[in-house]
Parts: structure tokens; sequence; C-alpha cells
């Protein structure tokens, strides 16, 4: 297919052309573990772990949505992530984004040091601080923008532009914005991980993740390290996300319109301390997310997540007590919204300390805007803010 074809287009038919056989529009699921072979060595495709063609077509998909050479999906973001540190080896060093989701932490800070990576959690909103930290072992700069939950923005073509006077990798985790509105490799970076269970499938039924690269030799690695370790998606898991990025282009538009009326609803409210999202002008940052959170028109996004101080703990708890529409659960970027208080729950692992000094309050809560009518959305949290 044309690769001049538009994004939205992309998210329809990429990796999606009809099945052979029986000409079947919607492709089949190969659910399968093995692969009849012609001859000894003679196959293309032998073992599902090593490759099925359910993932290859996803594979392709989210590539193409990224604008990259490759892509490598995964059974989780988690295992998405942990592959892209074991591209490096013992001595390595990695600078992280200091205020990122709570299992990114725990891995690094309990499983990767095992193995003798070294790592530094860095302010990456600030290049200095980036400046600083960089040291003649420094191999990647992984940064998550906006971060989860502070919401907090790291420019990804001025840590890119540095990155590569020092020879260094950059990465981004872009789970929060999506491709649709952020697209990280033209921005200069190598490397975009996904949890994929969030808006690219965004129907809160999947988990999976994905890597995508604009360097071949470095996805042919991540093919290697996905096969040996096994963190795969099974095919039907492959076929829901694919699905479900059919309508990535449709839902991403309602996601964006409901945040942006709710953070406005939310920011005049006298009972909330704080509220942190970068479409609203009173942001830090409101002037990059406008210039590097644009969907496939060149239009300034600014995403559905939005978190909240409300002060102390018993006010955020009796706040969700009384939500109705609003789920209180783990994970993000389904149709419906849902919140969850992130020190007890997404950032638990995370030290009181160090949760103290990132801003992760006991009473701050994050809130995932699904694409329900945004009318019953603000009078659902009015009635809750009233209880308090």
């Amino acid at each position: 297919m044309d690769k001049k074809i538009k994004f939205n287009t992309k998210t329809v038919h990429k990796g999606q052309k009809p099945e052979e056989l029986y000409g079947s529009v919607s492709l089949p699921i190969y659910q399968t573990s093995t692969f009849k072979q012609n001859k000894i060595g003679e196959y293309i495709y032998d073992y599902s772990r090593a490759g099925n063609p359910t993932r290859t077509n996803l594979e392709e998909n989210i590539c193409s949505l990224e604008g990259g050479e490759d892509a490598i999906s995964f059974a989780s973001g988690l295992a998405a992530i942990s592959s892209i540190i074991q591209l490096f080896k013992s001595g390595d060093h990695i600078i992280f984004t200091e205020n990122v989701y709570g299992g990114t932490y725990r891995l690094l800070d309990t499983i990767m040091e095992k193995f003798g990576v070294e790592s530094s959690w860095v302010d990456t909103s600030s290049l200095d601080k980036i400046k600083s930290e960089i040291k003649p072992n420094t191999k990647l700069i992984f940064i998550e923008t906006p971060t989860n939950p502070m919401m907090s923005l790291s420019d990804i073509n001025a840590i890119s532009n540095i990155a590569k006077e020092h020879n260094i990798l950059v990465a981004v985790d872009n789970t929060f914005m999506s491709p649709y509105f952020q697209r990280p490799l033209e921005l200069g970076a190598d490397i975009v991980v996904h949890s994929t269970t969030k808006y690219l499938n965004g129907h809160s039924d999947v988990i999976g993740g994905a890597v995508i690269v604009k360097d071949k030799e470095i996805g042919e690695t991540l093919h290697y390290i996905q096969m040996s370790v096994g963190a795969v998606p099974g095919p039907f898991d492959c076929w829901l996300t694919q699905r479900s990025i059919k309508t990535l282009h449709l839902r991403m538009p309602r996601h964006d319109e409901n945040g942006r009326a709710v953070a406005e609803y939310l920011s005049k409210s006298s009972k909330i301390n704080k509220v942190f999202y970068p479409g609203l002008e009173s942001h830090p940052q409101h002037e990059l997310a406008k210039k590097q959170q644009l969907d496939p028109d060149g239009n300034p996004g600014f995403g559905a997540m939005i978190s909240i101080d409300l002060g102390s703990f018993d006010k955020a708890s009796e706040f969700i007590r009384h939500l109705d529409i609003f789920a209180l659960a783990e994970s993000l970027g389904g149709v419906e919204s849902l919140i969850c208080h992130p020190a007890k729950m997404t950032h638990a692992s995370v030290s009181a300390d160090d949760r103290e000094r990132l801003g992760i309050s006991d009473g701050l809560l994050r809130i995932s805007i699904g694409v329900e009518d945004v009318d019953d959305l603000i009078a659902d949290l009015d009635s809750a803010l009233q209880s308090i």
C-alpha cells in the first residue's frame, strides 16, 4: 500500500490486507502454537513464540503509525520497556525521567539493577539537569512525556539533539499521547514504546506492549530478545488490538475534547488544590505541549489524562466514594472513564520519600477521561466535589 496515505487511513488498512485464500476482509486469528513445514528448514513461520502472522500484521500497523522502520510487540508494556533495557550491558548507564510510571520505577529499582545496568533518575523537563548527568558510559536517555501521573513534559526534539552530540539513544514512552497526538521519531527520538493496553487498544480488554524503532539493526536485536525471552502477545490479543486501532483516529479526538472540557471545569473548582493538565494555559509547559503534541493535521492535542490534588487522603477517598460514572481502577486510555489513587495503586512501589519529592501526595488522584457524554462526566465530578 502507498506509504503516502494519511494517518487515519493507515489505522484502518496498514497490515490489514484481505486474507488471500477466502478473501476475508477481517484478518484471521492464527490461533496456533506451531506451523507445518514443507521441508526441513523451509518455512515462513515455525513457532508462534518466534513469529505469528497475526502478530506481524499488528506490528506492521503500529510501525506505520509511528513512522518507524520496525516494530516489535510484547505481552505487556513493561515487557516492552524491559526489552529496551536488555539492549544494554553491565556497566552501561541510562538516564530515566524521574517521574515515571510506578511499574517502570520498580523494574529498574528492583530487577535491572541486579544485572549491573546503572541508572540515574532525572527531571528530564530540564535540559541542564540532563546534561549534568551524562557520563562517558551513558547509552540511553529514556523519557516519559507526559509523565504519569504528574503530567510533566520533556522536550523530545531538544533532548534528541543533546543525545546525538554524545552518541546516545533516546527512547520515549508515548503511551499517554498515542501516535495520534505525538510521534517521537519525527521529533528525533530513536525508539518509541507503548503500553498497547491503553489508548492503542482502548477498550480495557487486552494487556500488551510495543516498541517501534527507526534503525533496522536495533529492530532485529529486539526481535531476537522478543523470541529469546518469550514475552510475546497471543494471536487473539494481537487481533483485538489491531481491531481497536482501526478506530484510534475516531476515539482520540473525543478523548481530547472531553479532557479539555473536564480540565477547564476542574480548574475553576475551589475544592481542588491543583489541576495537572498540559492543555491548561496555567500548565508551565503548555507552549511545549502545543509544539510537540500534534494530531496528524498539525493541530495541538492535549489528551485525556488529568491529575488533581485534593489535599488529603480523606478528601480523595470521600470524592471517589461519591462518583458514579468514574470507576476506581488501575489502567487508563479506555473508552470508559477511570480514576485511581497513585500513591496506593500505580505508584505504591515508589518509596514514600520519593513520592513526596515528586509531588505524588496522598491527596493526588489520576483521572482517565473516556468518550462518554462530557456533560455527564462533569455532572458526576461536580456531585462528588460537593461531598468534600
